[in-house]
């Protein structure tokens, strides 16, 4: 990887990922923090979909109000686990009537959830590979597509996982956007990997800004996400500061995104969690510059 800084912002690129709301408070917040975060410029935002269709309605209707009320560059999350080919050309079809070009291409979590067993539906599409395919076919469409620096949990090996992710490239895909994780020498010495094989596409870290250690051992233990010691040391003592806790938390995200900035990545997804004071935090911490600052310096 080879290091380089191109300006004022370092040359760091930033895209963040919400989800849809299931209730009329968190589509509150959602569209706060959505208008918190739109001052960071981010190059765009994608909306998670949920599996079978599960949120197909909150996530158009997000995706939707997002391209027109925002001046962000939106992308829809797209699975085809439980559907067939029609069914998921349909849902395509409605994304794309919302005024969607962008997807995030991804297979989807088994109905049973994280760990149980994926069966491929009888008539659908197999995997991600098939669907950025079948994505390239209808249109010059941006796709991105997930990666996993600490291997997917049902693939057999990380050689397994990488064949994929390059199947994916090899079919359309215009960048690769990771599960979060938080050992940056498992990533480096994955991207390599990847680059050994010719995958030529960005590989994006995503980056979780730790709103709750508890709750993200729970998700990272059934993602495959391995936690370090350290986070443990980090924000110990810490469970009833929260100003404290959420300073740490800040500080650990800039932490492991100036590591990779050093190491010569430059691209990096947030996610959200819906919540913009810690993303806001990390970014700051990072010297970006707000768009409002950025008027404020040219009119200087």
């Amino acid at each position: 990887m080879s290091s380089k800084t191109e300006n004022g912002q370092r040359g760091i690129r930033i895209s963040f990922e919400f989800f849809p709301p299931k209730s009329e408070e968190a589509e509150a917040q959602l569209w706060n923090t959505v208008a918190d975060l739109t001052e960071w410029q981010p190059e765009f935002v994608s909306v998670t979909y949920g599996a079978g269709g599960s949120t197909k309605a909150p996530t158009l209707s997000a995706v939707r109000r997002m391209i027109h009320e925002t001046p962000f560059t939106t992308a829809s999350h797209l699975t085809c686990v439980g559907a067939t080919r029609e069914d998921t050309h349909r849902v395509i079809d409605d994304f794309l009537a919302a005024g969607v070009r962008r997807f995030v291409a991804l297979r989807g979590d088994p109905p049973g959830g994280v760990g149980s067993a994926y069966q491929p539906h009888p008539g659908g599409y197999a995997n991600a590979a098939e669907l950025v395919s079948a994505l390239r076919e209808r249109g010059d469409f941006d796709i991105s597509v997930s990666a996993y620096p600490e291997k997917h949990p049902e693939s057999r090996d990380t050689a397994a996982d990488i064949d994929m992710l390059k199947r994916k490239a090899d079919n359309g895909a215009n960048r690769a956007l990771t599960q979060f994780f938080f050992d940056n020498d498992a990533f480096e010495r994955y991207h390599d990997r990847v680059r050994a094989v010719g995958v030529k596409i960005p590989v994006v870290p995503g980056i979780m800004p730790i709103q709750n250690l508890t709750q993200l051992k729970r998700f990272a233990g059934a993602c495959g996400t391995s936690i370090p010691s350290w986070l443990d040391e980090r924000f110990d003592g810490l469970d009833e500061l929260a100003d404290k806790r959420a300073s740490v938390a800040a500080d650990v995200a800039a932490e492991q995104i100036e590591d990779l900035v050093r190491r010569g990545i430059h691209e990096f997804h947030l996610y959200t969690m819906n919540r913009s004071p810690l993303v806001s935090a990390v970014l700051e911490r990072l010297g970006i510059r707000r768009k409002a600052d950025a008027r404020a310096g040219a009119a200087a």
